[in-house]
């Protein structure tokens, strides 16, 4: 499944997957009870080949399935898995999904992989042992601009969020808690702990500014900003990076003030039918070879050490794919912290769209 573009993105290619050999066999896993795993995930985020590689090797078919953020996958997990074997939930929502007792613990003995995650991502304050999850990719939201379309490097919140300078040009992500803790650092505030009088602070001046925004986008923003529908998006990283091999008048810039990192994730939910192909799963995609070619898709920053190593210097030294601007330095982890702070950026939010 595409985007209207054909391009890859976080949210939206699993369609066109071949066969390819991998240098990783599973011939020591044994004998499954089952051929089939169900894989919940982001749409277009692996390898072109990666599902179609582990089958290769395993005997066992991948069977994925997307859903298009995580409130979507909290919600139907919630209320009962039907049949999931591994999910990609952001870091945030691991925490969450734990303290909902959503996940399985890993039995990292049956992820010897794991030895390749660069040691900066070994160790999660989201995540805290025993594990639950292991990262994925990690991602850093941040202003995708047209070069030609505005004037010098757009590298303030400002410019999306507190200025009429590219009206009807801006386009905004439409999850809650991004827009008012982003809000919040404009501010010069974290965007952790953030209270009730920032929140609404942030919510009446995206109201104020909301006659300028062309569209509140499902992190769909880099096909926008490719097909000139806006000049300057809120967007992560490696959404911008793909369509730049496409467009070379398109940039990306961690704004000044700081922005929000996040990680994606491996985990098993509870009730997984099949937990044990599971492990075999996540221990095939942490592989280097493996990693390498998801990252060759994807182009979103990985944690995998071992696979980042195989990668060429256009990516290693890809100053949108791994941003070292002091927007960058700047930035923060977010963390969840709770549901009634959720709820409330959700009714800010819901309350600024409707005005």
């Amino acid at each position: 499944m595409m985007n209207r573009f054909g391009k890859l993105s976080r949210r939206s290619m699993l369609g066109a997957i071949g066969t390819a050999a991998v240098g990783f066999s599973l011939s020591s896993c044994g004998k499954a009870e089952t051929k089939k795993l169900n894989f919940y995930t982001w749409d277009t985020y692996i390898g072109k080949t990666t599902l179609a590689d582990f089958e290769k090797a395993s005997g066992i078919t991948v069977r994925p399935s997307y859903y298009a953020n995580n409130d979507e996958l909290f919600a139907k997990l919630k209320a009962g898995n039907q049949g999931y074997d591994v999910i990609v939930p952001s870091n945030e929502f691991v925490t969450k999904m734990r303290a909902a007792d959503m996940l399985l613990p890993l039995d990292m003995a049956k992820i010897p992989n794991f030895r390749n995650v660069d040691p900066d991502f070994a160790v999660a304050e989201y995540d805290p042992a025993p594990r639950h999850s292991v990262p994925y990719t990690w991602l850093v939201l941040g202003i995708g601009y047209r070069k030609s379309k505005v004037d010098g490097v757009p590298d303030s919140w400002k410019w999306l969020y507190d200025s009429d300078r590219y009206k009807g040009r801006i386009a905004l992500i439409t999850e809650a808690p991004d827009l008012i803790r982003l809000g919040a650092k404009y501010m010069g505030k974290s965007l952790n702990g953030v209270d009730k009088a920032t929140t609404d602070a942030v919510a009446a001046m995206l109201t104020k500014q909301k006659p300028f925004i062309k569209a509140f986008h499902d992190d769909n923003g880099q096909d926008m900003l490719l097909a000139g529908d806006v000049d300057i998006v809120l967007e992560y990283n490696g959404d911008i990076a793909q369509v730049m091999k496409d467009d070379p008048d398109l940039d990306f810039v961690v704004p000044k003030e700081g922005s929000l990192i996040n990680a994606d994730t491996l985990a098993i939910p509870k009730g997984a039918p099949n937990a044990d192909l599971a492990h075999q799963f996540i221990n095939f995609l942490l592989d280097a070879q493996v990693g390498k070619g998801i990252t060759e898709t994807i182009l979103y920053p990985t944690p995998n050490a071992a696979a980042k190593a195989l990668m060429p210097p256009s990516y290693k030294n890809n100053p949108v794919i791994f941003p070292a601007s002091p927007g960058m330095q700047a930035s923060e982890w977010g963390r969840f912290e709770g549901p009634e702070q959720a709820r409330y950026f959700e009714e800010a939010i819901t309350r600024m769209r409707a005005s």
